[in-house]
């Protein structure tokens, strides 16, 4: 029934030819739930679900504050029908560059040379899956009314817009690093809603963080303490920190990981806006090679900005019960008694072991999900989240064991002068005296407890941002 309403809808509107505010005035009428004379976000998103009219994430959202001329939250139905003529236009002007010969309708080689101009190469089986998402007759090729119908209520305008929401609706796979920020639109900007979605994912990473806070000072200590002579164990090592400061010892050094959340994801957001105004070809347009370096120049100025709270994050973290009282007494005593260079302890193996996880990471996240695609894809190209998650799981493992050794020899660096007796020694002589004196597994120390808090850190991260989403009020 839904779907015939849909398509009930739109057959009125391919006859209406260029009057459509009939047809525009009915679905007004449906959409109106409460008679009010004005459409807001959940009548919205629950009418056009109700058609059977799929829209992306955020849509609903999108769409009524940018027609929402006199802002009181909802759509009349003057602004209703102002919109979607307007964005009817758009979405021609977007049509017929897509159509490259001008014979009305769109092929997969026109999606693929079209997606190529804006420098994202995708293959040809890509290029047809894109083009079934749209087409409805089974034609392989589609039409104005096609294209119209299927972008209508998707905010979406341009061909960039679009090249991004097919990525995010998995209908497009281009590789882009997981590492790279997210991208907020002009509207998103102007409504605010770009500061919600940072807040949900700080807020994410901040009870993630706390949730599996003793795995990962359990890893940091095994990290550093750890070797041939002396065998902490999982259970062992828990045992003595338990017995040294008690339960709340277990949480040591949470404070300042958890507060460097925020400036660091404000830097990487600000710094990647800014790399990719530098580094763009083209005033406006933001080619994929241009967006990962921007993303990876952006992670780089956030670590190096913030790294003064990893070191700090380390030393809170070993530290005995009564060596510091705090963040800033931690900060004074470093200073006080190794100078400011002390807080860049360890930057280079922490710079040089995010180019091998990033890269492992994400070549074997996309090898596993198209293997999954290739050969249990029937219907549709996403796989679901817990296809995703297992994807992420294991390609995050393989991409840890790949930059470990540099993560652990960092935290030595960094950890140094706190331990007494300690040698300073360079990135270079440290690794030599580890493989000398524990072999080359000396390099793995604490990768047990690391592996184990993989499973639990996604999985609160998730349900922590997608409650926030739906607090903050942003739409799926």
């Amino acid at each position: 029934m839904f779907e015939a309403s849909r398509k009930l809808f739109f057959t009125d509107c391919r006859c209406a030819g260029g009057d459509t505010s009939n047809t525009y005035e009915e679905l007004f009428a449906k959409l109106d739930a409460n008679k009010d004379g004005k459409v807001d976000v959940s009548e919205l998103k629950a009418g056009l679900a109700a058609m059977g009219i799929k829209t992306g994430r955020g849509a609903a959202q999108k769409i009524v504050s940018s027609g929402d001329s006199d802002k009181d939250d909802g759509l009349d139905f003057t602004e209703f029908s102002k919109y979607l003529k307007e964005h009817e236009k758009k979405l021609k002007l977007t049509f017929k560059s897509l159509d490259k010969n001008n014979d009305g309708r769109i092929d997969f080689l026109e999606i693929k040379q079209s997606l190529a101009d804006l420098g994202v190469d995708i293959s040809q089986e890509n290029a047809e899956k894109i083009l079934k998402s749209i087409d409805v007759d089974g034609t392989m090729t589609v039409d104005w009314n096609e294209w119209r119908e299927h972008f209508l209520f998707n905010p979406a305008t341009n061909l960039q817009e679009i090249v991004r929401y097919w990525k995010h609706s998995t209908v497009l796979d281009i590789g882009d690093s997981l590492t790279i920020p997210d991208e907020f639109t002009e509207e998103e900007k102007m409504s605010g809603l770009w500061w919600k979605q940072l807040s949900a994912g700080a807020m994410a990473g901040a009870v993630s963080r706390t949730g599996t806070a003793p795995l990962d000072r359990m890893k940091v200590f095994m990290q550093v303490h750890a070797s041939k002579s002396n065998k902490i164990s999982l259970v062992g090592g828990f045992k003595q920190m338990l017995k040294e400061g008690g339960v709340a010892s277990l949480w040591r050094g949470n404070g300042v990981n958890v507060l460097k959340i925020a400036p660091e994801t404000a830097i990487k957001f600000m710094a990647y806006e800014q790399y990719k105004k530098l580094l763009s070809s083209e005033p406006g347009k933001v080619k994929t090679h241009e967006r990962f370096i921007a993303g990876s120049l952006a992670g780089a100025t956030a670590q190096t900005a913030i790294y003064p709270m990893e070191v700090m994050k380390t030393r809170l973290t070993l530290r005995k019960t009564g060596q510091y009282s705090g963040m800033f007494d931690c900060a004074k005593k470093i200073v006080k008694n190794e100078g400011l260079k002390a807080f860049y302890k360890g930057y280079v193996p922490n710079i040089l072991g995010i180019i091998p996880y990033a890269g492992i990471d994400l070549a074997i996240y996309e090898s596993l999900k198209n293997l999954w695609l290739s050969r249990y894809a029937k219907d549709t190209a996403n796989p679901g989240i817990l296809v995703l998650l297992g994807c992420g799981t294991i390609s995050s493992s393989c991409g840890q064991i790949a930059s470990y050794p540099l993560a652990l020899i960092r935290t030595r660096m960094q950890a140094q002068a706190s331990i007494e007796g300690s040698e300073q020694l360079p990135m270079n002589l440290m690794v030599k005296k580890i493989v000398e004196k524990e072999g080359f597994f000396g390099l793995y120390r604490g990768i047990l407890p690391n592996f184990m808090k993989v499973i639990p850190a996604v999985s609160i991260s998730y349900v922590v941002y997608e409650y926030m989403r739906s607090g903050l009020g942003i739409q799926k």
